[in-house]
């Protein structure tokens, strides 16, 4: 099993961030993912606290969840209306669950959690056999800011405040990127470094083509908004084609 970077500590702060949950960004996520769904179920490869599987499930949508760490499904089981969401614990780029789905779904740059370029590999694979024919497979993901990133130098900082401080660490040789956290915590400052490996859509679209899909549509959003060369993050959809 990979390492659970997302233990009690990070679980008891996640759902304190007011903008990820706010109405207005979690809505345009739910509603492009009921259209996608249909009649069918779904399944949320890294489900959390139940952020996005909550308010889909609300929507009439059954849904499965994968997730590591049982310090976040902690959270989801305890909260109200969750009784109706199959939960399993593992890692997502190799468990699998009972049944079929129309959709399957990967957000808020969950991909990177597979720090490795088999894992992701792995991952398209096992969704691809677990969706139906004609299903679809969803991640949210954002571009590398390379293009930011003066020659020599590997820290950006993404976030700064007077409680936090967010660095982003590149390191290009292996599209590896950690992102240390600095949070002030009872009048000191706590670091939380974790590990991702960024992608690039090219190789989402190969990876997919590995598993048996093919790319349906690519957004910048989920309002779909166009997705340009300036575009911060991609929403893309791959498709398994019907029998």
């Amino acid at each position: 099993m990979p390492e659970d970077y997302f233990g009690e500590h990070v679980a008891e702060l996640y759902d304190q961030d007011a903008e990820m949950f706010d109405p207005a960004v979690v809505d345009p996520v739910v509603d492009f993912l009921v259209e996608l769904a249909g009649d069918g179920a779904a399944l949320e490869l890294g489900i959390g606290t139940g952020r996005i599987a909550i308010p889909l499930a609300e929507r009439g949508i059954r849904v499965h969840g994968i997730d590591l760490s049982e310090a976040m499904l902690a959270r989801l089981r305890a909260k109200p209306g969750t009784d109706q969401i199959d939960i399993t614990v593992g890692d997502f780029s190799t468990t699998t669950v009972e049944g079929t789905f129309s959709l399957a779904y990967l957000v808020f740059n969950t991909i990177g959690n597979l720090t490795t370029q088999g894992a992701q590999v792995a991952c398209f694979q096992n969704v691809a056999t677990h969706l139906e024919p004609g299903g679809c497979f969803v991640i949210e993901v954002g571009i590398p800011n390379l293009r930011r990133l003066p020659p020599g130098e590997t820290m950006r900082v993404f976030h700064a405040s007077q409680a936090h401080w967010g660095i982003d660490e590149y390191d290009v040789a292996n599209q590896g990127l950690t992102s240390h956290h600095f949070e002030l915590v009872d009048g000191r400052f706590e670091r939380l470094s974790i590990p991702f490996r960024y992608t690039w859509p090219a190789e989402l679209d190969l990876m997919a083509q590995l598993g048996g899909m093919r790319l349906r549509e690519r957004w910048s959003g989920w309002r779909r908004e166009p997705f340009t060369s300036d575009s911060r993050k991609h929403v893309s959809v791959w498709e398994k084609p019907a029998a």
